[in-house]
């Protein structure tokens, strides 16, 4: 599945991001030559790629960063300037080109450590070691578990029990087999985003990484959006939870290094603005959260001046607004008017909630990528 987000403040080009549902993401970056340093930056964590000659530090890489903390990305295509496009693979830490190298950089004083989480493919998403899925019993091991005999052998082999189940860890082959039904699942270990670990085993937030905007005059309106299971952001929004991105903003205003709590269903959450994160209070497990500006306050504010509206002509031949949501489209008027001002002559994907469509710039267009059906698309000024 292909859908084009844009964020706001990145460079000309752009990446692609795939997950086990073959979903991608594209989002603009740049690359810096000169090697500025993640401390600088308020990030404990910096990716670079070599060319040849030295490596070159990638511009607004937390994002990638973002993306590799999810356990379910199996990598993505960045395009940095002059270099065309070059895919990482989040599993093995490479890149497919064979003229190029990337790394991930850590920089964390010698009494802290990466918070890591390790991971097991169930049926539908990405379960972590000692958490609890429908109809499960409780796990004899959690990440921790796993993560400390990862190091005292990380090309063996570890054995752990899940109720009446045994079951093998296999480090090298990265899998889990039930030694009773030799059923196979995928592991992977992934990094908890901007989480450390002290050397006494209390978890914290690391200092934050670059935020996405810089931030316009209070007055301005917001939107408070957390990552999900797939990558995508949704924004807070009732009656499904008991804030929205407006009563957000206002506490946020009194106190922008405070901590609010809320509810989403049963569950109760704490949202920390200093480490731009939500915890689930019963459980444990941290999203990341950001902030953004609404696009009507982001033109007044002497932004892109996207005012320009983009709309499609549904079948009963009324037009109709590309308004982005979680559960139904992918884009905004702002995302598509954001990659026209890039390329008025080219493409870009991007999806609803089940289907992949392709929009023609030139041809004022879109294209159902599976029943080939074309809308036509209109642009307001």
């Amino acid at each position: 599945m292909l859908f084009t987000v844009s964020l706001r403040g990145f460079g000309n080009s752009y990446l692609e991001y795939e997950e086990e549902d073959e979903e991608e993401e594209e989002e603009n970056y740049e690359q810096s030559t000169s090697s500025q340093s993640a401390s600088a930056r308020g990030s404990h964590v910096e990716w670079q790629l070599y060319e040849g000659e030295r490596w070159l530090s990638i511009g607004n890489d937390h994002v990638i960063e973002t993306h590799y903390c999810q356990p379910g990305a199996k990598g993505m295509n960045i395009y940095p300037s002059h270099m065309g496009q070059v895919y990482i693979d989040f599993d093995q830490i490479e890149a497919q080109n064979a003229a190029m190298s990337v790394r991930r950089l850590t920089f964390l004083p010698q009494a802290q450590s990466e918070d890591i989480g390790w991971y097991f493919k169930d049926d539908l998403i990405w379960r972590e070691y000692g958490s609890l899925g429908p109809g499960q019993g409780s796990s004899s091991v959690s990440s921790g578990d796993v993560e400390r005999q990862y190091i005292l052998r990380p090309q063996g082999t570890f054995h752990f029990t899940v109720g009446r189940n045994s079951y093998t860890l296999d480090f090298t082959a990265m899998t889990q087999t039930n030694s009773a039904t030799r059923v196979q699942r995928n592991v992977r270990r992934r990094p908890k985003f901007n989480s450390v670990v002290s050397r006494n085993g209390s978890i914290s937030i690391a200092q934050s990484a670059p935020t996405v905007i810089a931030s316009p005059p209070p007055s301005a309106g917001y939107t408070w959006e957390f990552m999900g299971e797939e990558g995508v952001w949704i924004e807070y929004q009732t009656p499904s939870c008991s804030l929205e991105s407006a009563g957000i903003e206002r506490r946020y205003q009194k106190n922008p290094k405070g901590q609010i709590c809320f509810k989403a269903g049963r569950y109760s959450y704490t949202l920390d603005f200093s480490g731009m994160c939500q915890t689930n209070v019963r459980i444990g497990t941290k999203r990341i959260v950001r902030r953004t500006q609404c696009e009507a306050q982001q033109t007044s504010s002497g932004g892109l001046g996207l005012r320009s509206r983009w709309q499609f002509q549904d079948v009963d031949g009324s037009w109709k607004d590309f308004a982005k949501r979680s559960d139904t489209c992918s884009v905004s008027s702002q995302d598509i008017e954001a990659q026209y001002q890039q390329n008025p002559n080219g493409t870009m994907n991007f999806t609803t909630r089940r289907f992949s469509y392709q929009l023609d710039f030139s041809a004022l267009t879109q294209r159902n990528l599976s029943t080939q059906t074309t809308r036509s698309v209109r642009r307001l000024n």
